[in-house]
């Protein structure tokens, strides 16, 4: 085998195979599958072609695997006279494309022909997808289409419908037929059968002696006998514990309210009170009366056992022993057993009569007859399912693989890729990077991986569909985007829907967002303080009125309400550690402006790394996750296999959300007569910095750079903060030092 020599391109931070050619298609098999990009698909939920995945999907468990793939081009290249065929595309494929060098293209080529001929359409030189289409529908809606399902609407004599229909009520999950109706196949017609033989048998076997004990009465009999047969035993084994103790016997009777209760009411032979009693009093022997003294509510019951049970077995009595019971008992074992062997219950509803002339007619193989001249259809389905399937792989095995193996419509940005469902607009902005959730669950422990800012939004449209996407921002701000937030989504098909945000997956979109973030989150610090206190101070301005309020009330009443406690004074305490407190952030701050202005020419920089101390860590942290932006963890939770790091960087990122800009060789009109005043900000800026000048003239940071009469120091002298600590001494002999140290002494000591 030749080796193919295989091109690449650099897009999204990483080398992807550029394919252009059939050769490049049918090479796949070759290429090295760490290089793929994706190595499965969903076949629902991506936008392309369901049909055409459909087709692809030979284990028709929803998911396009590599392997299918490379079957599908294969199996499309063999049938082809040139393989670039499937690089040239398109809805017509030309009957001339389809070579006749095998037994297939023959087949495919003929099949074809007979399409175009069924349609009306001999002379034609291709064949497109839609009428590959027509044509295929038209072969479902006959009565044999090779699919080995008989619908009863097939059969052309009324019999064998009505068997058919027969089956078909009889079976749990009857198979569809081509044209979308329920039909039987060769597995149904045998589980049917098979359920007949055994219902016929069992009952065949419930016709012996040993079963019906009770001739031709038997059913009857037993029916009688299990109608009474918990309440006989039930009185029986009361009359044992009433034998073994005679205290029960109030108890095991019943107690006498609840005949009170019952007497209380408009009483009714068969109301449910009574049934729950005894058949009959128990009185410590072991007999049960069958004619008098039996319970009203079950008087008719027991008069049909004495009739169609008693009588027959043991004759005219009027009364039972246990056991008497129990010889009754054991002539329905047989029959009990045999009850229990029951077989065919499926098909017990068409009766045995019915169920006896089917087997006779000889319906199962009728019926399978039927089967087997649908099924010979086969060859001629799979050859017309064949036409198709090469029409649509001609068409879109191509693209699908530039949306698989690579993203080259993703990262070319010159049409989108199959799993961007549509356009979002919201903010004044269009976000290109929209994705299907079909797996809500899946997609909340996935999304955080991706390291981009995601909106989660329901959907809904004119005619109540909806649907839930994930949308992704990465341009811009986020200052205004909330839960809640209205939008409007456009799908492929230019379709509008309306979008809510339900969530919110938040991660940086720009450095440069990430640098004015500190300063936001202040702001809206202060600004929550402010609330805060706006709000206490309401509160208490509410309280006060309403005390007052109150307090008029009381003094309208007569009532006198107690004068205010005093407040108490501030303590000296407070005052000093209120002075010491201010003492220290007035030094810590001339520390820090002395340090700043210490820093000469170099002030800039000092401001710079101010700026450098706020906003550098979120913007480290924005550089960092934007490099790791990946579009995987998103397709992944929708079913795909990701097999690379699908980066979406920053330019990439900045072409996938437009941000509303007018447009070029619009003009302006710049009147507004609602614009708000303009502040003199050049003349605060000025005055900021004449002040900072100022208080470094007064510390002395400036005396370097001024001439000797304009310095601090020699104006303000001894009063400048730079001459502080600089004062000159005067001499003194060392006596004199030894006298003024024991002044000090002393002095600390008086203290």
């Amino acid at each position: 085998m030749a080796v193919h020599n295989w091109r690449f391109f650099r897009s999204g931070g990483m080398d992807q195979v550029q394919l252009t050619t059939g050769a490049d298609l049918m090479a796949l098999d070759q290429l090295d599958q760490k290089l793929w990009l994706a190595l499965a698909c969903p076949t629902k939920g991506i936008e392309f072609d369901q049909r055409t995945l459909e087709l692809i999907d030979l284990d028709k468990d929803g998911r396009v695997r590599a392997s299918e793939l490379i079957k599908a081009v294969k199996w499309a290249g063999s049938v082809l006279r040139d393989v670039e065929q499937l690089a040239i595309g398109g809805d017509n494929l030309p009957l001339s494309a389809i070579t006749e060098s095998s037994d297939e293209g023959q087949l495919l080529l003929k099949t074809a022909q007979a399409m175009l001929s069924a349609l009306g359409k001999p002379d034609s030189a291709t064949i497109s997808i839609a009428e590959s289409v027509d044509a295929t529908a038209a072969f479902d809606k006959q009565p044999r289409n090779g699919d080995g399902v008989v619908p009863a609407a097939s059969c052309k004599d009324g019999e064998s419908a009505t068997v058919i229909g027969e089956i078909l009520s009889c079976t749990a999950e009857p198979a569809m037929d081509r044209m979308g109706e329920p039909g039987v196949t060769a597995e149904i017609t045998t589980a049917f059968f098979a359920e007949v033989d055994a219902y016929l048998a069992w009952r065949d076997a419930g016709k012996s002696a040993a079963v019906r004990a009770m001739g031709e009465n038997s059913e009857a009999a037993y029916a009688a006998f299990s109608a009474v047969r918990a309440k006989v035993d039930d009185f029986f084994a009361r009359s044992r514990v009433a034998a073994y103790d005679p205290r029960a016997l109030e108890t095991i009777n019943r107690e006498q309210t609840e005949y009170l209760a019952i007497a209380a009411k408009d009483l009714h032979i068969s109301a449910d009170e009574i049934e729950q009693f005894p058949l009959s009093r128990v009185t410590g022997k072991t007999v049960l009366p069958l004619v008098e003294g039996v319970n009203p509510a079950w008087s008719d019951e027991v008069n049909t056992l004495i009739s169609n049970v008693i009588v027959p077995v043991l004759g005219e009595r009027s009364e039972l022993t246990a056991e008497e019971w129990t010889q009754v008992r054991g002539k329905f074992t047989a029959y009990e057993a045999w009850l229990g062997a029951k077989a065919g219950a499926r098909v017990e509803a068409l009766g045995e009569e019915r169920l006896r002339a089917l087997v006779a007619e000889g319906w199962q193989a009728k019926i399978g007859e039927l089967i087997e001249l649908d099924a010979a259809e086969a060859d001629k389905a799979a050859a017309i399912l064949n036409v198709e399937r090469l029409v649509r792989y001609r068409r879109d095995l191509m693209r699908l693989a530039n949306n698989f193996v690579a993203f080259r419509d993703f990262y070319s940005r010159t049409r989108p890729g199959i799993f961007q469902v549509g356009t979002l607009y919201m903010d004044q902005r269009a976000c290109d990077l929209c994705v299907d959730v079909t797996d809500a669950a899946r997609h909340a422990t996935m999304a955080p991986h991706s390291q981009a800012y995601l909106m989660y939004c329901d959907l809904k449209n004119a005619a109540g569909e909806k649907r839930t996407i994930a949308a992704a921002m990465t341009d811009g701000d986020v200052d205004n985007l909330m839960v809640g937030r209205n939008g409007l989504f456009y799908d492929r098909d230019g379709k509008d829907w309306d979008a809510t945000i339900v969530k919110i997956v938040d991660n940086p979109v720009s450095v440069r967002q990430a640098f004015w973030s500190p300063y936001k989150k202040l702001l809206r610090m202060i600004e929550d303080q402010i609330t805060k206190r706006a709000q206490a101070a309401d509160a208490a301005s509410d309280a006060k009125l309403t005390k007052a309020a109150a307090s008029t009330d009381s003094a309208v009443d007569g009532k006198v309400e107690p004068a205010p406690a005093v407040p108490k004074k501030l303590d000296i305490g407070i005052v000093a550690a209120l002075g010491v407190a201010v003492g220290g952030i007035t030094a810590a701050l001339g520390m820090l402006l002395q340090a700043f202005f210490g820093l000469g020419i170099w002030m800039p920089l000092g401001v710079l790394g101010i700026i450098l101390i706020i906003s550098g860590p979120s913007m480290a942290i924005a550089w960092l996750k934007l490099r790791q932006r990946n579009l995987g963890p998103l397709l992944d939770a929708n079913g795909w296999t990701i097999n690379a790091t699908a980066r979406v960087n920053v330019p990439l990122g900045k072409s996938l959300t437009d941000v509303a800009a007018l447009p070029k060789g619009a003009s302006r009109d710049m009147v507004d007569p609602f614009a708000e005043k303009k502040k003199p900000w050049p003349v605060y800026a000025l005055a900021a910095l004449l002040l900072v000048a100022s208080v470094g003239w007064y510390i002395g940071q400036l005396d370097a750079y001024l001439p000797m009469k304009a310095r601090s120091t020699v104006v303000l002298g001894d009063s400048a903060p730079a001459n502080f600590g600089k004062t000159e001494e005067k001499p003194a002999d060392a006596d004199g030092k030894a006298a003024e140290a024991e002044e000090v002494v002393a002095a600390a000591e008086e203290k």
